[in-house]
């Protein structure tokens, strides 16, 4: 097993059919799946693992009880379970391009850390999905109607659809450094261990699983890459979740102290 691809999960399964749709036609095909659940109910747990005995690629479904959002958690418990020494993570409503996990395994390198970027479907365009749709590469393909949509409609970031070919064009893209995308990016597990995984004491959305691992990942001498154009993901359509002062608070102390070992990660001190 070459990668392991770890997904972010809270009880959409609907979503969760299509990122799993978008996986199954990969054009890099020796990968692993972790679902990292952050609790979802036994429903929704009996209809992955039921789904999972009958899916194309191997799944590992991690889960632990509700006890509001802690996803930095979850993540940690699957980076110890994955079978594999490169880490790809995405979230439950992430549609990856067809090329998505070839490209992060072909362009990983030690102590470097690979980041995409993703475009954000709108609701209308979102409803209008199905797995069969993501397996006939419908998000790839029609590539006019989502800047109609971008237009005209709610989908937004649309350019970040652009899957580029050229050597030449990727370069020039990507000669501007971009954050670390929580969604959208690829990691050597021991880079990752190094900075003892995510920190989990991030309790709410944003910093936690992006900012702060990027910080602490740069204070260990790692380098963040774009792969902006690249590795290309589509977002499907929710309302967006409050940003709480917390995290905030959380990271201002974080880059004071200035630690890339976070004691509240995959190995408790």
């Amino acid at each position: 097993m070459k990668a392991t691809v770890i997904i972010s999960f809270y009880e959409k399964f609907e979503y969760l059919k299509l990122v799993l749709a978008g996986l199954e036609r990969q054009s890099f095909q020796n990968f692993e799946i972790v679902i990292a659940d952050d609790g979802s109910k036994q429903e929704t747990v009996t209809k992955i693992e039921e789904f999972a005995s009958n899916f194309s690629i191997d799944i590992i479904h991690v889960w632990h009880e509700d006890k509001g959002f802690r996803k930095n958690k979850i993540l940690n418990r699957a980076i110890k379970v994955a079978n594999s020494d490169y880490l790809i993570f995405i979230d439950g409503d992430c549609v990856p391009h067809k090329h998505f996990v070839k490209e992060h395994f072909e362009n990983k390198n030690c102590e470097t850390t690979l980041t995409g970027r993703r475009v954000n479907l709108s609701l209308k365009l979102t409803s209008r999905l199905t797995p069969h749709k993501i397996r006939e590469g419908y998000l790839d393909n029609h590539f006019l109607q989502l800047s109609l949509d971008g237009i005209l409609g709610k989908t937004s970031y649309v350019e970040k659809g652009v899957y580029l070919k050229s050597n030449y064009l990727r370069k020039i893209v990507n000669k501007k450094k971009r954050g670390l995308l929580g969604c959208n990016f690829s990691i050597h597990k021991k880079d990752f261990l190094d900075i003892n995984g995510f920190d989990e004491r991030y309790e709410a959305p944003s910093i936690g699983e992006d900012s702060d691992v990027q910080f602490r990942l740069e204070l260990n001498g790692v380098t963040i890459k774009s792969l902006n154009n690249i590795a290309v993901q589509y977002h499907l359509y929710h309302k967006l979740l409050p940003r709480p002062q917390e995290n905030l608070d959380l990271f201002k102390k974080v880059k004071q102290e200035k630690n890339a070992f976070t004691k509240f990660g995959i190995i408790k001190k």
